[in-house]
């Protein structure tokens, strides 16, 4: 069944049709896994995409990406800035590279796509490199402020410092970065380097040791050890019987914490009256009334 897409345009002929194309501004060009990569002079990056732009049988119309790559390993220019384009009459797809540092700029490719302006300011933010053209080359991706290129090989993880809201302030402040905790070095035992405490059963104890060293105790003076620690246990005494309560410490029951025993009232016998109380006087009389 045919397709309306464009069928992937084969590389046979491609790297011969670029070097033909961009002449002595490419340094180096292979194919790999069925991708071509070409790699061209810093200066002349303007005049080599052009020519894969203009050149019958190439024709990489459309600019799709611009990334960058670090390389500390390669010493000065230890970037790279990789264009992908996309030819969309031959469905055919290329990778350009140049080599930089953070001190020589790149040359801008706006004026052939203007939508690389805003790629070009995020390689800019990421890893620092300079766009030689670029009106507006400013940070992209971070905040304002914001110190060092966090792609960059040599960033740390936690970056330099943090942002948070302070209410004092009503406004957004910037602090060093402070750490809850250190960073953890999980080993067998102990799952903290240097503790100045002994863990129980850690055959490691007696003194630190560089990682992966073998431990001063051997298994027959672990056993020695935990036999001679059995042994020394005092035996179990007499166990303690209670049998009375001097004993136990415990007195007789007191007569009112026992309940009485009261007579159980007829329902049909009439109620009793109750007897007057005998009124009482609360100051003594004098000694002639009582004659």
């Amino acid at each position: 069944m045919p397709t309306v897409a464009p069928r992937y345009a084969a590389n046979d002929g491609l790297i011969d049709a670029a070097r033909a194309a961009i002449g002595d501004a490419l340094v180096e060009a292979y194919d790999k896994v069925g991708e071509v990569s070409l790699t061209v002079e810093r200066e002349q990056i303007v005049p080599a995409l052009v020519a894969l732009r203009d050149t019958p049988g190439l024709e990489y119309q459309q600019l799709m990406e611009i990334a960058g790559v670090d390389y500390p390993a390669n010493g000065a220019e230890r970037f790279e800035v990789v264009y992908h384009l996309l030819s969309l009459t031959r469905n055919s797809r290329i990778r350009v590279r140049v080599r930089t540092d953070e001190a020589h700029p790149v040359p801008s490719v706006t004026g052939i796509w203007p939508v690389a302006g805003w790629l070009e300011r995020e390689v800019f933010d990421m890893y620092g490199v300079l766009f030689d053209g670029n009106s507006d080359l400013r940070r992209i991706l971070t905040d304002y402020g914001f110190r060092g290129h966090p792609q960059r090989k040599d960033f740390p993880l936690t970056g330099y410092v943090e942002l948070r809201y302070s209410e004092t302030d009503k406004r957004v402040v910037y602090e060093p970065v402070k750490l809850a905790q250190d960073y953890r070095t999980f080993e067998f035992q102990s799952p903290w380097e240097g503790a100045s405490y002994t863990l129980p059963g850690d055959e490691k104890a007696a003194l630190p040791q560089a990682k992966g060293a073998m431990t001063p105790v051997t298994a027959d003076q672990i056993k020695r050890a935990d036999t001679a620690e059995a042994k020394a246990e005092p035996p179990a005494g007499d166990k303690k019987v209670t049998d009375t309560p001097a004993d136990t410490g415990a007195g007789k029951p007191h007569p009112g914490n026992t309940p009485s025993e009261k007579p159980v009232r007829d329902p049909s016998a009439p109620p009793a009256q109750a007897t007057p109380a005998k009124e009482e006087r609360s100051d003594p009389l004098p000694p002639e009334e009582h004659e």
